[in-house]
């Protein structure tokens, strides 16, 4: 069964372990089945790639290969610091997400 992350495509992330540990980027995608975030401009990696179609080119290709989503935390929009995430349910009924530390919502 997948599992169920507090971190989400489009959110601000810092790596906390491994060669691009203290970097921030983006979330482009996260893999529940896996376990895994691929985040933009972190953990690029390289391919040598022959062309599989007419008209694709053969060479190296840059790529962002995934990272394990303990190895990444949220950075706070509000404050800039990286950041627990907590869910509380707001006036209308709907869970919310929000920084444990600054306290401040998380835009969903």
């Amino acid at each position: 069964m997948p599992r169920r992350f507090r971190i989400r495509k489009g959110d601000t992330v810092e790596v906390l372990h491994g060669r691009d540990a203290g970097r921030r980027g983006v979330v482009e995608r996260v893999v529940p089945e896996t376990g895994r975030v691929v985040v933009e401009g972190v953990n690029v990696r390289k391919r040598h790639a022959k062309p599989r179609a007419i008209g694709q080119p053969a060479g190296i290709i840059e790529f962002n290969a995934p990272l394990d989503v303990s190895n990444v935390m949220l950075v706070c929009p509000a404050s800039g610091k990286r950041e627990r995430v907590g869910y509380r349910f707001d006036d209308d009924g709907v869970k919310r997400r929000y920084a444990r530390r600054s306290n401040e919502p998380i835009g969903d």
